[in-house]
């Protein structure tokens, strides 16, 4: 049996943000154990993190695949570290995929520290265009599609078309608008990670706080992503690094019985 924790991130009341699931560890259970964990669950992500001497690995696995960063099972396992396991460091260093992720609690949030991933624009692929079906203003590419629309509400009406999406040769799809009461909005689909819609998606944030960073001319930018749960996040751009504030909150603490 492993403890384990439901943690909705990006919120401070459970049934909104994005739900983690978060396994504590000793030491590394088999990957396909782990896939299989996750599969279960069924949430966009589940994150497991080992004890070192001074960081913790930590892995994310969707239902379908490993992926090589998460911002919300981040923020997941560090609420979990600090609140539930009595962490009394400065601050919590995950080593990863994607090297090196710092997170620090500040005041009732928490500040990760993340790679930036400046996108690039990139011409529009057929299947972008049949799956999105909407008029967008420019299409970017890093290790997803960043598509801009030109309001809020349009993102909001957005219906996508996700067996053409599923074609593309991408992780995942955002598109982002500029907000009404905030810097930007956005929304997340991935179906190719068996992720229709995820509800808050912090590492879609390195691609997008760049993006608006570049756009509105200001390093510190408020976001939303608006999706059916919601979700709000506060970024700001240091050099090649984007710092994702949010809070988290406990929604269930339990067991897993894997033997």
């Amino acid at each position: 049996m492993i403890l384990y924790f439901e943690v909705h991130s990006f919120t401070d009341k459970i049934f909104h943000g994005n739900p983690a699931g978060v396994c504590p560890l000793d030491e590394w259970l088999n990957d396909e154990i782990m896939q299989k964990v996750a599969t279960e669950n069924n949430l966009s992500e589940t994150a497991f993190f080992v004890p070192k001497e001074d960081y913790y690995e930590l892995r994310w696995f969707t239902p379908k695949i490993e992926v090589d960063l998460c911002g919300h099972a981040t923020l997941a396992s560090a609420y979990v570290l600090f609140e539930h396991f009595d962490y009394q460091g400065e601050s919590i260093v995950f080593r990863s995929q994607s090297g090196d992720l710092t997170v620090v609690k500040k005041e009732s949030s928490l500040v990760m520290n993340f790679p930036s991933r400046k996108a690039s624009p990139f011409p529009a692929p057929l299947h972008l265009k049949n799956g999105l079906s909407s008029d967008f203003e420019e299409v970017h590419k890093e290790r997803d599609f960043l598509v801009v629309f030109n309001s809020e509400q349009t993102l909001r009406d957005l219906r996508p078309n996700f067996d053409e999406l599923g074609q593309l040769d991408c992780t995942g799809v955002i598109v982002t608008a500029p907000g009404d009461d905030v810097d930007f909005v956005s929304r997340f689909f991935a179906p190719q990670m068996g992720i229709l819609e995820d509800p808050v998606t912090g590492a879609a944030h390195c691609t997008l706080a760049p993006y608006w960073a570049d756009r509105l001319g200001k390093t510190e930018l408020s976001a939303r992503q608006v999706s059916e749960r919601g979700g709000d996040l506060a970024c700001r751009l240091v050099d090649d690094r984007v710092h994702i504030a949010g809070r988290a909150v406990l929604y269930s603490k339990g067991f897993l019985n894997i033997d």
